[in-house]
Order: structure tokens, then sequence, then C-alpha cells
């Protein structure tokens, strides 16, 4: 047991050690839920100017939890990928419209099979900067017509992150085969590599 808790807290340590590193050579940050941070992975580590995407948990109340204690429901965290990106190359705002078109964003704590809110849509803001520009993309995007139903996806303030077990990460990549994968990741990269090949890597 004190070996699990000191992996996790090292794995944090780390992983914030990497990012603001990183943060040193002007890039940005972006932390999004929307569903299980295995899709929302492998979206974003696709995108061209997205440096490092990384699996963890955010808005709740629990220092450090586990993976077990956020599936509970109870935590009050929801399951999030924590983006690193280079705004010269990829705007906060088309990592929004990424967002939008990835998963949806009009069911409330759920995606797909996927229930619970831990699941649930929502935007963790790391500016005020951020949270207009959320504001403004959620509105135009309730507008467009892109849902046939309102948008529920909330906008908060980034209080806490912490990063998901070592197993988490880059989880589509290393699991490709695995049910999960198969049937609900690789159907989603395929349509986003479809339809968003202007802001797709070179492969």
């Amino acid at each position: 047991m004190l070996k699990t808790i000191f992996t996790t807290a090292l794995l944090a340590a780390l992983s914030n050690l990497t990012f603001a590193q990183n943060m040193d050579k002007k890039l940005e940050e972006a932390t999004f839920g929307a569903g299980c941070f295995w899709c929302v992975e492998a979206i974003y580590d696709l995108v061209e100017g997205v440096v490092h995407v990384e699996s963890g948990y955010s808005g709740g109340h629990v220092e450090n939890p586990s993976y077990k204690e956020v599936t509970t429901g109870r935590t009050g965290h929801a399951e999030v990928a924590r983006v690193l990106f280079n705004p010269e190359i990829i705007s906060y705002t088309e990592l929004l419209e990424v967002l939008w078109h990835t998963h949806n964003p009009t069911t409330l704590n759920r995606q797909g099979n996927d229930i619970g809110p831990m699941y649930r849509s929502v935007i963790f803001y790391h500016s005020e900067e951020q949270k207009k520009i959320a504001e403004a993309s959620l509105k135009k995007t309730d507008a467009s017509g892109l849902w046939d139903d309102p948008i529920v996806t909330t906008i908060e303030p980034l209080e806490n992150y912490y990063v998901a077990e070592n197993y988490h990460q880059n989880y589509f990549e290393n699991n490709p085969n695995a049910g999960y994968c198969s049937y609900v990741i690789a159907p989603k990269v395929a349509k986003f590599k479809k339809d968003f090949k202007h802001l797709l890597k070179d492969s």
C-alpha cells in the first residue's frame, strides 16, 4: 500500500516537473474532460502542435486519488487529459473545436456506456483568457447546430490535477487490441483522422 502511494506521488511530482520544464519554452496547457481519458488522450496525441498529453484526474475533493476511488464517483474528480501545446502551431480555439467534435457534450455525466460524474464533459481553464475563449467557443458551437441537444459542458477553473497511474498513460498506443480500444477508441480515432486531416501530425 505504501509502495503504491509513493509511486503515485512520485509520478505526480515527475509529471509536474516535466510540464514545468516545458512551460519555460513558452508552451501552454489545456485540461479537458470528455469521457474516458484514454479516448481523449488518443485523440489529442495526434494533433500537430501538441507536445505531450497525459491522463489524470481533476475537479474533485480527495487528494491523490486512485483510479479505483475515482471510478466510484464519490471523489468528485473527472477523468481528464492534460494537453501541453505550442500556441504558435495550434491554438486553444482549435483544441476546443477538436473537443466539440470528438465527444458528445450534450449528455450529462455520460459518454456512451461510460456513466458517472467522472465521465462528465468539462473544460478546466488555466487562465481568464482561456475561460473567455472557452465560453465563446461553447456559445458558438451550441448555436451552430453541431449537436441537436444543448451542450452541458461545464467551464471551471483548474484547482487541482493529479496524474493517473502509469498504466493509464498512452493506453491506446500500448493496448491497441484491448476490447475497449478496438470497439470504442479506434473508431473515434479513425473518424478524427478523416475529419481533421489539416490538424494531424506528420506520420
